[in-house]
């Protein structure tokens, strides 16, 4: 690779940390070519970019970003063997639900470490990560939480408007009789 490729690669990669919301550090040794395509075929779906990386170039991508620098030794230590990262632009936990499914299935890629919304979190941290509610399912939790009151409040003045159309047609088949 040559200078003006690795100015241009350095420049994609703090690029994509820039409009990143988190980053999934893996290790894809091991996987084949099927695998690695069904990966990336499911990180496609979910909106979110798959990139194998020099890990050198990733570093200074890291250090001229400055986005994540207060995490920028330990993602520098995280940073060996064969590296790819997941950049999450809009949903920061669909790559870690997408990495354990894989992982479950075949033990790979493995979890290197992972900056979601500026925290850090390590390998182990793979199954919280992936149980933590996307956006929308947070937004539409809210969302029904708001419209069960709503919902109730309407039930209860229907049922009441029901009784009270109840009483007064009784009321009225009383007087005509």
């Amino acid at each position: 690779m040559n200078k003006e490729q690795k100015v241009t690669a350095v420049q994609e990669i703090k690029d994509m940390i820039d409009s990143s919301e988190a980053m999934y550090f893996t290790d894809f040794s091991g996987l084949t070519v099927e695998e690695v395509n069904e990966l990336r075929k499911e990180f496609y779906k979910a909106g979110v970019k798959y990139k194998v990386v020099k890990n050198t170039l990733t570093v200074r991508a890291l250090k001229e970003s400055g986005k994540y620098s207060s995490h920028l030794e330990k993602l520098t230590e995280s940073l060996n063997g064969p590296t790819g990262v997941v950049f999450a632009t809009t949903n920061p936990v669909a790559p870690a639900k997408i990495i354990k499914k894989f992982f479950d299935k075949i033990e790979k890629p493995k979890l290197k470490v992972a900056v979601v919304e500026n925290e850090m979190y390590g390998s182990k941290n793979l199954n919280t990560l992936a149980l933590l509610p996307t956006k929308e399912e947070v937004i539409s939790s809210i969302l029904s939480s708001i419209d069960a009151p709503a919902s109730g409040i309407v039930g209860s003045i229907n049922a009441a408007m029901r009784d009270l159309f109840s009483v007064i047609e009784e009321v009225g088949k009383k007087q005509a009789a």
